[in-house]
């Protein structure tokens, strides 16, 4: 064998070794060296070197990621059927956990989110669904966040998507929002003439009180008639009309 043949032999045995043995963690990721099928470390980001054929080295992405829980049909408290989905942001705290004590992190995460969903708006009234869907966000946060601890998953965020409602009972909701805006617009206008009748009290006893404003306000009427009518109407006398009065009243 010539030197030019050995030098290529041990360059192809070089690079057979180093190749493997050079591994680059990117910042957003952490390295689990096992050797023999033993976990020995976790690696940092950067360069890093294991030893070819030995160890290997599982990487884990520590960023946030989005699960969408699909539409799911539940029965709530009141025993009402709604479609509801939700979205779960979740990320890796621990990567040692998250490889060695659960097969799929990322699936089983989905799985207890699906089945937690079902769990907590089942105990749920509609009303509380569609008005305070905040509180069941943070119920749902918890029990997912409590249970995917020990795996080494933070849920960071749950949040209820849709809630899709039976087409008789969105029509029913309809006629239902319908008759309150009804009834709050015929309570503005009780109200409305209440505080006009007693304006108009208030206005006839001030004016009582001074026969010289009636006249004044008995003239201004009758040029707005007039203007309005586009006519000529003679005024008659305050003293007059209060005689007249007082003759059909008897006195």
């Amino acid at each position: 064998m010539s030197q030019a043949q050995i030098i290529g032999a041990g360059l192809l045995v070089g690079l057979f070794l180093i190749v493997p043995a050079v591994k680059v963690i990117w910042q957003y990721e952490r390295g689990l060296v096992f050797r023999f099928g033993k976990l020995r470390r976790e690696r940092q980001p950067g360069l890093n070197f294991i030893i070819p054929y030995i160890d290997r080295m599982i990487k884990v992405d520590m960023r946030i990621e989005t699960m969408v829980v699909e539409p799911q049909e539940v029965i709530t408290r009141d025993n009402v059927t709604v479609e509801v989905d939700a979205v779960v942001y979740f990320r890796v705290v621990n990567a040692s956990d998250a490889i060695v004590k659960v097969k799929d992190y990322a699936k089983a995460t989905g799985q207890f989110a699906l089945t937690t969903l079902r769990s907590v708006l089942g105990q749920s009234d509609l009303d509380e669904l569609l008005s305070h869907r905040d509180r069941i966000n943070e119920r749902l946060r918890e029990i997912i966040d409590d249970h995917t601890e020990p795996w080494g998953v933070e849920a960071g965020i749950v949040e209820v998507k849709d809630v899709l409602l039976p087409e008789i009972l969105q029509r029913s909701m309809a006629r239902q929002a319908e008759a309150e805006r009804e009834k709050r617009a015929k309570i503005i206008h009780a109200e409305g003439e209440k505080m006009a009748s007693s304006s108009l009290v208030e206005a006839a006893d001030k004016l009582a009180q001074s026969p010289g404003s009636m006249q004044l306000r008995y003239l201004q009427t009758l040029v707005e008639v007039a203007s309005e009518q586009n006519a000529t109407i003679l005024p008659i006398p305050m003293d007059f009309v209060r005689e007249f009065a007082r003759s059909l009243n008897g006195g």
